[in-house]
């Protein structure tokens, strides 16, 4: 196949947009609460929740319902790096909520509660790097080099579906916008124009 199909278009802009917002939070931890504590946590929360809502939600099952099998039954051979990246997905969800909850412990809790979740934050941030890598290095060139064009146009299909907003490709849903613009106004780059 020789033109990229639209679904590995769709999946890494949606890492792209992961990494981005990954290293925003980051900064934003490094930058600490500042004067204004309430800003800084409530900021933090909605990224966190974009992290929960979009890719947890909507990037993984697509794959793991749509792309992975199809990969596996037309090159067996990646059954391993798919059976390890769904692991991955499983702990995904669990990993958000446990840093939702860590964050809230910080806000209410003070500064003491700070370490846990920085370490926490850190540790799931390489660990997503690793799985995203892992995807764009070991199962989407296999996929780009074995799918049919009729696998192709089925995922297409559903994965030009996806509505991440900060791809900047696919509109947001409405009910969104909202958090969109917040994360887009109070975010440090590069995902957002705030300090």
């Amino acid at each position: 196949m020789s033109h990229t199909p639209e679904t590995l278009r769709v999946i890494q802009d949606e890492h792209m947009a992961l990494s981005a917002m990954l290293q925003s939070v980051h900064l934003l931890i490094r930058r600490g609460p500042g004067d204004d504590r309430r800003a800084f946590f409530d900021t933090l929360r909605a990224m966190l929740f974009y992290i929960d809502e979009f890719p947890e939600r909507l990037h993984h099952p697509k794959e793991s319902n749509l792309l992975f099998p199809r990969v596996v039954r037309l090159a067996p051979q990646t059954m391993d790096v798919v059976q390890r990246l769904e692991q991955e997905h499983l702990r995904g969800e669990p990993a958000v909520r446990a840093l939702q909850h860590l964050l809230l412990a910080w806000e209410l809790l003070g500064e003491g509660r700070r370490p846990a979740f920085v370490q926490a934050f850190t540790d799931y941030m390489a660990f997503y790097r690793e799985h995203m890598r892992l995807e764009e290095t070991e199962i989407l060139p296999v996929a780009q080099r074995c799918l049919t064009p009729a696998d192709w146009q089925e995922l297409d299909e559903a994965f030009a579906a996806n509505r991440d907003p900060l791809t900047g490709r696919y509109p947001a849903a409405p009910e969104y916008e909202a958090l969109f613009q917040r994360i887009l106004r109070d975010a440090p780059a590069p995902v957002g124009l705030g300090a």
